[in-house]
């Protein structure tokens, strides 16, 4: 099932051979010809992508070229990118002397160029060869780079037998319930059923549908499969057809759209929508548009794997399945597994499929297609090897489970594809952080700006939304400023099945890695030696290596120097709790590296230099190594990294080096117990979008430099008791425009600061928990014509709202707890706080809804 997607790497490829950085240095004769070349056959290669890449799950052979591909254009881009960092190296040498050893050495820029000429050549003659083999696939030359690849699912009916259905009795009553009894004097209620593929959405559906209460209770029942093909004229003709029970083939659009008003007009209709794709609202109006006029209590139900698909269509809250009961799932598990009754003669493999279930996830599909798998047969020696093997590594039929979730996969845009793929590398049941992910998939570069001023950050939370909307990723819990999620192990599945030729998990068991593999996972470290695994050395252009579980015992550096010293293509090295007391040296070689995370090494006391010669370094994450003395002197030398995450035992950083770190985007100092203050020199980051200080107990105050940070849009300070945000010349002007503002734990906060004032216009979002000196909201706050979202927690001198609260129309979301006072104003409908609130949708009070 393994798919190659290229067509974005392959565009971003062709634009580098044309970049800048190419240009500088592509004029010494043999490197400008074969640069010229290898642009051609990059072109060349281009025009026939889409058309294989729609192809390739039909043509192994044409997949495996695919795959041939992939990998030419990774090692293009090594070397792209390898003379890239040379070049800009090269750039910045200026004194004689310098120029005198520059000569004899790798840099001179003559040796660079016959150097880069050499790999070119090598690398194109090879993708020359890949490119002359694409006439035996007959390829058709395809422009829209932004063509989605679609694979219908099989056309669903209405009928189905209720003894096949199981676990479900609660959906179905809550379901009935809403079409029969709720929203009666309604003109038209639209009811999405959501879940991801396998879950049981249109079984659910079928049931309701037949279920005599439903026939009872409206006059026309309708049910079409629309799947991916949302052509509004095609569907007005089966609804049409359905209605009237005539063939409506031969009518115009003017004389359907009639016809399908006038069968609906009187009648309480129930139409069913089965897995809907369509998340373009214009088109979904302009059918719903012609379903009005009815009788009221006419009802739509939806069934739609994605969130955002319900929320252009439904106008009541979504109904979200979930997964059946373990014990649910083995009733279904069994019956697909055995003809009836037959699984009491065979009790050890029912105990061998209990265990079977766990892996299903609650989804019935699942469920199905592992008792399918096993149907008649009664080895326990099978029944084993499916409880102990990966589902994706199972034999699947075309409407098993992972072609079903695969389908959504399929609708992904090609830059999606690639970042759900590489999402193989975290374990199941892994917490994804918003920020954490972003920076994962930058590294790789796969965040794909289509405006020139659009930040990466924010173009990676578009396509993480975006894998949230098909449900490839599920909201844990929203923190504004950021969010956690996980992934459904089956939808984990499926990526391990679409990264399977470029991701590898290493363990003890591992016995082979194929030779090409580029992204490394170790989830256990015990078997580690001295030696790098001989299943890897094979292996030299790894480009991740990843160790991702929490709590692992101490690893042996001289594994991690030998593995540095081998992949010197890294672009992510994640080697956090791994228990390191001191670093590998060898950081000099990783010139390609972007992500560097050592978070919850709390052992490490101190740093190499040589860190800082990673001028490509994107991301630095220091946080929670709470021994170490000090952050290296030169980190200012890492001028692209971007998100920096610190803990130290310093009370006073290294301004000289900090303030050159103008390309930050994220700055977080937490558990930094001894630091005193931050540096004037702050203001340098003009670029800086999220500042977070945590537990900094000896912080006293800010510099004043940082209410002129003009990208600064959230602000967190939390568990510093010491500090003091007043400051005695607020007077002065600001640029600050918050936001996001998070306050916690300050004992020394009485009143919000008067430079905050200047964020009113922008504040959307205001967060302050545990003040216990905390009394009141400043005057200015009714200007905060913008705030979406208001939390006031633990703050028992609070003892009132301000005045122009009721002003603040934009306000959704107001929660109030553990402020003792003020709650006991809220409380009372009569109060006088509460007309300055009542206009709020979305009202708590101590964690209860109002």
């Amino acid at each position: 099932m393994a798919e190659a997607i290229l067509s974005e790497a392959v565009a971003s490829l062709v634009l580098k051979l044309g970049s800048l950085a190419i240009e500088e240095i592509k004029s010494p004769k043999g490197l400008g010809d074969e640069v010229k070349k290898l642009e051609a056959t990059m072109s060349t290669i281009k025009a026939v992508l889409l058309d294989a890449e729609e192809r390739q799950s039909r043509n192994h052979e044409l997949q495996n070229w695919l795959w041939k591909l992939k990998d030419a254009c990774y090692d293009l881009e090594d070397v792209l990118e390898e003379f890239e960092i040379a070049s800009t190296r090269t750039g910045q040498h200026r004194s004689f002397q310098s120029k005198v050893r520059r000569f004899f050495s790798r840099s001179n820029p003559v040796i660079l160029s016959f150097n880069m000429a050499r790999k070119v050549k090598g690398v194109r003659e090879n993708l020359d060869g890949i490119a002359a083999d694409r006439s035996k696939f007959h390829l058709m030359e395809r422009v829209d780079s932004r063509r989605i690849i679609h694979r219908e699912r099989d056309m669903t009916h209405s009928f189905i037998r209720t003894s096949d259905v199981i676990g479900r009795d609660d959906d179905i009553e809550n379901i009935i319930d809403i079409l029969v009894h709720q929203d009666e004097d309604r003109d038209l209620l639209v009811i999405p059923v959501v879940g991801i593929g396998g879950l049981g959405k249109t079984t659910v559906a079928k049931t309701v549908y037949n279920d005599e209460r439903i026939d009872f209770h409206f006059d026309l029942k309708l049910w079409v499969c629309v799947s991916s093909n949302f052509d509004v004229a095609k569907l007005t003709r089966e609804i049409c057809s359905l209605a009237t029970s005539k063939n409506c083939s031969d009518l115009t659009i003017e004389q359907l759209q009639y016809s399908l008003r006038s069968s609906l007009v009187g009648n309480r209709f129930l139409l069913v929508l089965d897995d809907l794709w369509n998340d373009n609202r214009a088109k979904w109006i302009e059918l719903q548009d012609l379903l009005f006029g009815g009788a009221l209590g006419s009802k739509i139900i939806v069934t739609t794997r994605s969130p955002l698909v319900a929320t252009i269509t439904g106008n009541v809250p979504a109904y979200n399945l979930t997964g059946l009961s373990q014990e649910d799932c083995l009733s279904l598990f069994l019956k697909w597994a055995f003809n009836e009754g037959k699984e009491k003669q065979h009790p050890n493999l029912v105990e061998i499929g209990r265990e079977i279930v766990k892996k299903c996830g609650g989804v019935p599909l699942a469920v199905r297609t592992l008792g399918s798998l096993l149907y008649s047969t009664i080895d326990e020696r099978e029944w084993l090897s499916i409880r102990d093997s990966e589902i994706w590594k199972l034999k699947q039929r075309d409407n098993d489970i992972l072609p079903v979730l695969k389908l959504s996969y399929d609708q992904m845009q090609p830059y999606l594809k690639q970042c759900f793929a590489l999402c193989s590398m975290f374990p199941k049941n892994y917490l994804f952080y918003s920020f954490e992910l972003i920076q994962f998939w930058m590294a790789h570069g796969l965040l794909q700006p289509v405006r020139e001023n659009k930040e990466l950050e924010d173009i990676g939370l578009q396509y993480m939304k975006e894998l949230c909307s098909v449900s490839f990723l599920q909201v844990v819990e929203d923190h504004e400023f950021f969010f956690t999620c996980k992934m459904h192990d089956l939808i984990h599945d499926l990526s391990l099945s679409v990264a399977q030729n470029e991701c590898c998990t290493i363990n003890s068991l591992a016995e082979h890695v194929p030779e090409k593999v580029r992204h490394l996972s170790f989830p256990d470290t015990s078997f580690l030696s001295h030696e790098v695994p001989k299943c890897l050395l094979q292996s030299n252009r790894v480009r991740t290596m990843f160790f991702p579980i929490k709590g692992v015992a101490p690893s042996s550096e001289s594994f991690i120097s030998l593995s540095i010293s081998r992949f010197k293509y890294l672009r992510v090295l994640n080697l956090s709790d791994l228990c390191l007391e001191v670093l590998p040296m060898p950081f000099g070689t990783l010139k390609h590296l972007r992500y560097f995370d050592l978070l919850r090494n709390n052992r490490i006391k101190k740093l190499p230099e040589s860190i800082c010669s990673l001028h490509n370094l994107q991301t630095l994450r220091l946080e929670d190594c709470n021994q170490l003395e000090e952050i290296p002197q030169g980190i200012g030398s890492l001028i692209n990294l971007r998100f920096l995450e610190i803990t130290t035992k310093q009370s006073v950083l290294p301004e000289n080096g900090m303030e050159c770190l103008t390309s930050l985007r994220f700055l977080s100092f937490f558990e930094c117990h001894n630091l005193k203050h931050l540096f004037e020199g702050i203001r340098c980051f003009s670029a800086l979008q999220t500042l977070v200080l945590a537990s900094c107990p000896s912080l006293t105050s800010l510099p004043r430099s940082i209410r002129y940070l003009t990208s600064l849009e959230t602000l967190v300070i939390g568990d510093c008791g010491n500090l003091n945000l007043v400051d005695e010349q607020d007077n002065e002007d600001c640029t600050l425009r918050l936001r996001s503002l998070l306050l916690g734990e300050l004992q020394q906060l009485v009143a919000l600061p008067q430079w905050l004032c200047w964020s009113a216009c922008s504040l959307q979002y205001l967060y302050i928990d545990d003040c216990p000196n905390f009394v009141a909201l400043p005057d200015w706050f009714e200007d905060c014509k913008s705030l979406r979202k208001l939390e006031l927690l633990r703050c028992p001198d609070l003892s009132s709202l301000p005045e122009g609260l009721s002003q603040l129309s934009s306000l959704q979301t107001l929660k109030i707890g553990h402020c003792p006072i003020l709650l006991g104003r809220c409380k009372m409908v009569i109060g006088e706080d509460w007309p300055k609130i009542a206009h709020v949708p979305e009202i708590y009070l101590d964690g209860l809804k109002v």
